[in-house]
């Protein structure tokens, strides 16, 4: 296989396309942060890196690429280029990139020209498309027309905003619910990685519907762990709000099916039966431990003699019903009275109120 693709900086065409990526620095690197879509199949492990990194202070630049070479060389070096060659060959319209788009991913490109292919590698590295992604978010967080859905917790926002091709779930990419109750068994990205896929996702949304709205659910500072950036967050708190009004026992059910039936899915999915629901126990039982002080000793004891009694007959009987018996008080006690509050400071931006159906008809009109 060859190719006589030059090497790119056109990052913005690489984004909208969801070019694939090799990324070539080491995992402790990628792990931090990476691009959108991009695979780690790296010139050097974390301890090859290290040990090259401590050459290069001790002994200069020299004696850190020769180092290297030794390092990664004989049957380690032939495994490396062949996942190389791998990627190529399963992605011939994809590029390569270091850190800084210089030493690393030219010995790459080299160590594949000299294997037969000639692979393109991106200008300036992750370093350089990390500013461009960071530059692209603070400019479309101020000129972007944005649009916040807002709702109690239960109100299936998500759903709405995920209907739509102009919306951009932060949850999604935060892979967060957003509450106490929130975390996902997968865990979270990066704070880096959630970054660079807003920005990513700002950008599509701005050539997709130049001029347009983009839709986006009513945040806090922080999805879980992950902060929105102050920017965007701005933006949000200056922006028009559509309200959409969902009646308790209907936000109660949803809040079951996310909060039970979907959690002990994804907890059975990792782990045996027994160990999954055991897990499951301890998340929902931690999560309530952490709005005990909002909820007052005596009313968190209730609801958690109340959450240990829905998990028990569920166990027992496989019938996970009784959970809905702490989760509507719950709403009642601590969700809807944040909210209220919450609300109460953004009615002068609210340009519409309704149903669920009253809400997505006004969305199909709103541009």
């Amino acid at each position: 296989m060859t190719s006589s693709r030059p090497d790119t900086d056109d990052y913005l065409g690489l984004f909208l396309r969801d070019v694939p990526l090799m990324d070539t620095r080491a995992p402790v690197e990628f792990e931090k942060g990476a691009m959108p879509g991009a695979v780690n199949r790296p010139l050097m492990n974390d301890e090859e890196r290290a040990r090259v990194g401590t050459c290069y202070k001790e002994h200069g630049q020299a004696a850190a690429i020769a180092l290297g070479h030794e390092l990664v060389s004989g049957r380690v070096k032939k495994q490396r280029i062949e996942a190389w060659l791998q990627f190529a060959r399963r992605h011939p319209e994809g590029y390569l990139y270091c850190f800084r788009g210089g030493m690393r991913s030219a010995i790459c490109q080299q160590w594949m020209r000299e294997a037969g292919v000639d692979y393109p590698r991106i200008t300036g590295g992750y370093k350089a498309m990390r500013s461009y992604l960071l530059e692209q978010l603070e400019r479309l967080s101020a000129e972007q027309s944005l649009v916040i859905l807002a709702g109690h917790t239960g109100a299936a926002k998500t759903v709405v905003l995920n209907e739509r091709d102009n919306a951009i779930d932060l949850e999604g990419l935060a892979n967060h619910r957003g509450s106490a109750f929130g975390n996902r068994v997968a865990g979270q990205p990066s704070q880096i990685d959630f970054e660079n896929h807003l920005a990513v996702a700002l950008l599509k949304q701005h050539h997709r519907h130049p001029g347009g709205v983009v839709l986006l659910e009513d945040e806090s500072r922080l999805i879980g762990r992950r902060s929105l950036p102050r920017a965007l967050r701005e933006a949000m708190d200056r922006a028009p709000v559509v309200v959409l009004e969902v009646p308790l026992e209907d936000r109660v059910s949803h809040s079951f099916n996310n909060y039970i039936l979907d959690k002990l899915n994804e907890w059975q999915s990792v782990c045996e039966s027994s160990e999954g629901f055991d897990r499951f126990a301890e998340d929902l039982r931690d999560s309530l431990r952490r709005v005990r002080r909002r909820l007052g000793g005596e009313r968190y004891q209730e609801l958690s003699a109340v959450l240990d009694d829905a998990l028990a007959h569920h166990e027992r009987t496989g019938d996970p019903s009784r959970h809905r018996d702490w989760i509507r008080p719950l709403l009642n006690d601590y969700y809807d009275p944040m909210y209220e509050y919450q609300i109460s400071h953004k009615k002068n931006r609210v340009i519409f109120s309704g149903s669920n159906e009253e809400v997505r008809q006004y969305l199909d009109h709103l541009h």
